[in-house]
Parts: structure tokens; C-alpha cells; sequence
């Protein structure tokens, strides 16, 4: 009863005849400190009483051991859970047959043969890891676009130098209403005032060229073949229209 520890919940059974037997027992595990203790009789066992996975013990004495009582002992206990079987009967070869239904760890100890329950319930399942394996192989394939002899086009082979180019911000905007760069007669976005900026930027008269470079300062600076003879003096950059006049011959 050593196996047994502090805080278990332990499940006695008995098949003895002997009340002063089971007694002792019972009494043996219930010194052991905050012990629960349940005892049943074998034959009412497979009645159903007991839920399955509530017992870190299971403790029996018995003449037999059948291989239907020990699969029934074997939900009883959690997983991880200890029997401790007292086989009354020289004849029976109770720890193969505790192998057979499950129970691992399966050794003799003096009287006692212990087994524990494996670490997880009765009926669970668990995939192989070949079948793990096989599992992401066919996802992978799932997603798998094209064989690996395929011809793949880049994705920077689609694209050309003007795609690089970054637009200036005033070319992203548009009319609301048009859905263009073109403001619409009641504009109020501000989208005329700007196309008309960028008119009046394109429209910009360069400044007025000549040979010698001083036909805006007069007449007195200009050439004898200067085109600006006889015009006042005007700013650079200035507008400047000949008269028609002066396009005429005299004759």
C-alpha cells in the first residue's frame, strides 16, 4: 500500500468472504493523509456505479484474474493511474494478462502486481507520423501552382520603366463628379484653380532672345538691323508685338 500517495482517490474491491480482511485493508489506506476511499464487491463492478477516470488507485484481491475485469478496471482509473492486483491464485499468469488489456509498467512487487494506465483515455487516437507525413504532403500539393518543369514569368519582367516612374502628387487628383483630371462646371474642390496654375505655368513667354542681347533696353542700345527699332523699352520676359504696320513695305 506504500504506492499509494497523499490526496489519491483510491478504489478498494474485494471478492473475500473475510470482513476482517477487508477491514484491515480499508483501514491501511485510509491512514494515508487525505486518502478517499471507495470500496465495491467484484460482482457489482460491471453494474456501473463507478464513473469512468475517477481513481488514481485501484486496489483488489482476487482469486482470478479475468481479463473482462481488468479492461473494467482499467476505464475506472485515470490515466497514469496505478492497480495494485493481490493474486490469490498461483495458477493464473496476471501480469501478461495485464499487458494484454492495456496497462503499462506491468512488474511484481512481493505479493502485489502493479500496472499503470497509459497517459491518455481509453479509445483515444493519435495519427502515426507517417500519417503525419502523408497529411502535409497532400496539403502541400493543394497549393502547389504549377510543376516545377514550367516556364514561370517574373514578375519584374511585367513591368516597364515608365511603371517605376512615381506620379507627382497633383496628377492623383481628380474631379469627384467626372471622375477625371478635368473640373467640372461647378467646381469647388479647388481642382480649376489648379489646372488653371498649371496653364498658366505652361504658358509662360521665355524670355525675349536677340544677338546682341539689348533690344529690350531701347533704341539706343539696339543694332542697326534690330527688329525693335523705333519700339520703347520693355522688361525682359515681356510680351512684346510688332506693329503691322511695320511689317509693311514702304513702297
Amino acid at each position: 500500500m506504500d504506492k499509494i500517495k497523499e490526496g489519491d482517490r483510491a478504489l478498494y474491491i474485494w471478492e473475500s468472504a473475510d470482513p476482517n480482511g477487508v477491514e484491515r485493508d480499508v483501514n491501511q489506506i485510509k491512514s494515508i493523509l487525505n486518502v478517499a476511499v471507495s470500496v465495491e464487491n467484484v460482482e457489482r463492478l460491471h453494474l456501473g456505479v463507478h464513473e469512468d477516470s475517477t481513481y488514481d488507485v485501484v486496489v483488489f484481491t482476487a482469486s482470478t484474474c479475468e481479463s473482462k475485469f481488468l479492461s473494467a478496471v482499467l476505464k475506472l482509473l485515470k490515466p497514469k493511474g496505478l492497480l495494485i492486483f493481490k493474486n490469490q491464485s498461483k495458477t493464473d499468469n496476471a501480469l501478461l494478462q495485464m499487458k494484454l488489456c492495456g496497462f503499462l509498467s506491468c512488474r511484481q512487487e512481493g505479493d502485489f502486481f502493479l500496472g499503470e494506465k497509459p497517459n491518455y483515455e481509453v479509445g483515444s487516437s493519435l495519427k502515426l507520423p507517417f500519417a503525419i507525413k502523408e497529411q502535409k504532403q497532400k496539403v502541400a500539393a493543394v497549393w502547389k501552382i504549377c510543376d516545377e518543369n514550367d516556364d514561370v514569368i517574373e514578375a519584374d519582367e511585367l513591368l516597364g520603366e515608365e511603371d517605376s516612374i512615381k506620379p507627382s502628387a497633383g496628377s492623383l487628383k481628380v474631379c469627384s463628379t467626372t471622375g477625371k483630371r478635368k473640373a467640372c462646371k461647378n467646381c469647388s474642390c479647388g481642382l480649376a484653380e489648379e489646372l488653371k496654375e498649371e496653364s498658366d505655368a505652361n504658358n509662360v513667354i521665355p524670355a525675349t532672345k536677340s544677338s546682341c542681347g539689348n533690344c529690350y533696353l531701347g533704341d539706343a542700345f539696339r543694332c542697326a538691323s534690330c527688329p525693335y527699332l523705333g519700339m520703347p523699352a520693355f522688361k525682359l520676359g515681356e510680351k512684346v508685338e510688332i506693329p503691322t504696320n511695320l511689317l509693311k513695305a514702304d513702297l
